[in-house]
């Protein structure tokens, strides 16, 4: 798909909501493009809900790379929007290299976080031809981390002006969308008002013209709830109940059955059982 900055600017004008969720493999891919997303999304949480890592920075180019992949094979109708990860863009060069790698991989756009200190990292993809989504707010692979500022955003004037100059500086850059997360909804509405762009929340309220959440929240596999999602399903207690059944199955003699197997002929059988000493059925 092409075209995806025209595409998006037009769905803003128009006044309908883009939708976006996190994917990180191939059924998944299959299941969200038969849905009907806008977006699917490699995020970098793949390092926290996949991989079992302890935090987005430790998720690498190669991990990128190889979810993408997968998560290609499985897009037919969707834009795919992949994240560059932790230190993939520190100079507009670096940038430029890891993000040209991960357009040759099956990308049609990549995500990066950070406010007016990616100008220029933004206006070297942008002018590159690369689609940019900017992601202000929240950022995990900064704030998350020992020493961040907190969670939610814009709780006071000068954090919400930074917000908003960030969000003029990225869109000036060349930005496509623009990610905010864990931004107070006063906040999200300005920038979202102020922007030609449109802008993507997460829990960052309804005013933004889209919308994306962590897939593993919204069904129901992470193990805690989150304010800022809406559990659709809980597949995490199906999918432990099922593995119970299956446990206690096997271990009963109750899985398999001959309904699970396949018959061998009865005469070849009891030739191979008289070459191999084996006692005949009776």
């Amino acid at each position: 798909m092409a075209g995806g900055r025209e595409r998006f600017i037009a769905q803003k004008s128009a006044g309908e909501p883009i939708t976006m969720l996190t994917c990180y493999d191939y059924p998944t891919a299959v299941m969200q493009d038969e849905a009907g997303l806008d977006i699917i999304f490699v995020g970098d949480s793949v390092g926290t809900n996949v991989l079992g890592y302890g935090s987005e920075t430790e998720v690498t180019m190669e991990d990128m790379l190889h979810h993408l992949r997968a998560v290609r094979r499985g897009v037919k109708d969707a834009y795919l929007l992949v994240d560059m990860p932790h230190r993939s863009f520190r100079t507009p060069e670096i940038a430029l290299k890891n993000a040209r790698a991960l357009i040759a991989a099956g990308a049609e756009g990549v995500k990066l976080e950070g406010g007016s200190e990616q100008r220029d990292v933004v206006r070297a993809l942008a002018e590159d031809g690369i689609d940019v989504c900017g992601h202000i707010g929240f950022t995990p692979q900064t704030l998350s981390q020992p020493g961040g500022k907190g969670r939610v955003q814009g709780k006071s004037l000068e954090s919400a002006r930074t917000l908003i100059e960030s969000a003029d500086v990225l869109e000036t850059a060349g930005i496509m969308l623009l990610v905010l997360e864990l931004v107070t909804e006063g906040v999200a509405e300005i920038i979202t008002r102020r922007l030609q762009v449109p802008t993507i929340g997460i829990g960052a309220g309804p005013a933004c013209d889209g919308q994306v959440l962590v897939t593993t929240d919204l069904v129901g596999i992470s193990p805690f709830t989150r304010k800022i999602a809406r559990r659709y399903a809980e597949v995490r207690e199906i999918e432990t109940s099922a593995f119970r059944q299956y446990n206690g199955d096997v271990k009963a003699g109750r899985f398999p059955t001959g309904a699970n197997a396949f018959p061998t002929d009865p005469e070849d059988l009891v030739q191979l059982r008289e070459l191999y000493g084996l006692p005949q059925r009776v």
